[in-house]
């Protein structure tokens, strides 16, 4: 609801891998405006690593003091009717900078950022996927910037980096439309997660 802090939050009861995550999820909004939190960790607002719309452009970054790495998107996500998809794939295992944190939407890798700052061979999240507490849909050090819209199929798989052919497919009658598959079968890992929102029969 616009305005309104609810949320879901979880703490973990141990870390699990820091360096390699994915996080994926559907993604309606329902209003235009400049903050829409999504998935967040956090000590404080000064030491946190945060999934959020800014100015209708996705953004995931990790600021712990100063920033350790921040992608923004150029594209920006501002159809309130459309249902979008995003995959968010972190692995700094990875020797090439710019494979370390993947993101893609609908299907697609996003590869033109208006921020654009990687994180260091094998870094380690201080605050995603530790034994902290998580949200979705509020930021955790605040309940600024609340999530106005709706969210479906939320996937948070630890220890791989996984592509968006693992959580949906283009229709083959129609090739431009993309849409959800099964995704209970994967593996999920330690503090791995599925959400699918789905109403269940009163």
């Amino acid at each position: 609801n616009s305005g309104s802090a609810d949320h879901l939050d979880r703490t973990f009861g141990s870390a699990g891998n820091k360096r390699t995550f994915t996080v994926s999820f559907w993604l309606k909004t329902t209003t235009i405006q400049t903050y829409n939190a999504i998935f967040s960790a956090a000590q404080d607002g000064s030491n946190s690593d945060d999934l959020y719309f800014h100015t209708h452009r996705l953004n995931f970054s990790g600021y712990y003091g100063s920033t350790q790495y921040m992608l923004r998107t150029t594209a920006k996500y501002r159809d309130p009717s459309a249902w979008y998809h995003f995959v968010v794939a972190f692995d700094t295992t990875q020797s090439t900078a710019s494979n370390r944190i993947k993101i893609y939407a609908n299907g697609v890798q996003e590869t033109q950022f208006d921020n654009e700052t990687y994180p260091s061979q094998n870094f380690e999240t201080t605050y995603i996927n530790t034994a902290r507490l998580h949200n979705i849909g509020t930021l955790v050090d605040s309940d600024n910037f609340p999530l106005d819209g709706y969210l479906a199929e939320f996937v948070f798989i630890d220890g791989q980096a996984l592509d968006p052919t693992s959580f949906g497919e283009f229709d083959s009658d129609s090739p431009n439309i993309w849409k959800p598959i099964d995704v209970s079968g994967l593996t999920f890992g330690t503090n791995g997660f599925y959400l699918d929102f789905e109403k269940s029969d009163l």
